[in-house]
């Protein structure tokens, strides 16, 4: 299967800082050439609906990382999780998610990679402290956030953590960075076209996950007179309050249990 997995020199608006001399060598054409034969190997038999959890599971099996998940972003500032590879990392997706905030969404925004390698202390602590105390708490203590996309536009993110703090590798840098490029090829292709056992285009499938939450949005729209963006505000400054994920909020106020126009 081509996966669109090719070796790219990785520069990020100019700012070597984000990628700081550490061991490891990085992979030389042999190691890329096996590391391919992994990555074909781990999606055989795969439907195109499944190839980038095969492209994530092989990130984890090969790279210095505890876990992966891979996030897509939408419209009116919405995120979904399309894969993750354990329920930490699932859970990370949905604490930025629920925050607006995190790694994830600088890469986001930024359309470049994003990594914090200790959200113990120092600046990554203090760029995202709320999202970095509740990761830190779910035994996390490094992130890396790639984007998913060219041309300066993010559809979404690979992001990799590990539950120790340390930058990610020369070497690991040099398989993540095209293993999220053959991703994005991955998903562009699930973009254009239906998978055969007529599953939603990738977005609308992905964007499903977050049914309650546009709903909810909606519903507080109304109440409250506000734009999106707003409202989704005040849904997130709830869930923040109450301990909730955005989810969990979402679903309390179309139940009733939660009203907005009071």
């Amino acid at each position: 299967m081509e996966t669109g997995l090719q070796v790219r020199e990785v520069s990020v608006m100019g700012n070597s800082s984000l990628f700081p001399e550490d061991a490891g060598p990085p992979f030389g054409a042999e190691d890329l050439k096996r590391l391919s034969h992994v990555l074909t190997d781990s999606m055989a038999g795969t439907s195109g609906i499944d190839t980038p959890a095969a492209l994530c599971r092989a990130c984890v099996d090969l790279l210095d990382v505890t876990g992966a998940s891979v996030s897509l972003g939408g419209d009116n500032d919405t995120q979904s999780l399309w894969w993750s590879s354990d329920p930490v990392a699932g859970r990370l997706a949905e604490a930025q998610y629920t925050l607006g905030d995190g790694p994830c969404r600088s890469a986001l925004a930024l359309a470049a990679p994003v990594l914090a390698p200790d959200l113990t202390s120092g600046t990554d602590a203090r760029r995202w402290p709320v999202f970095a105390q509740q990761a830190v708490d779910l035994g996390v203590r490094a992130v890396f956030s790639i984007p998913l996309g060219s041309a300066g536009l993010a559809m979404g993110t690979l992001d990799l953590y590990r539950d120790r703090p340390g930058p990610l590798s020369e070497r690991d840098r040099s398989f993540a960075f095209p293993a999220a490029d053959a991703i994005t090829t991955a998903l562009l292709a699930l973009q254009a076209q239906e998978s055969p056992s007529g599953e939603a285009a990738w977005l609308s499938s992905a964007e499903s996950d977050h049914d309650e939450v546009h709903q909810a949005t909606g519903m507080i729209m109304v109440f409250l007179d506000l734009d999106a963006p707003q409202a989704l505000a005040r849904l997130r400054a709830h869930a923040f309050a109450q301990g909730q994920s955005i989810t969990e909020a979402a679903r309390d106020v179309l139940a009733g249990r939660v009203r907005f126009d009071d």
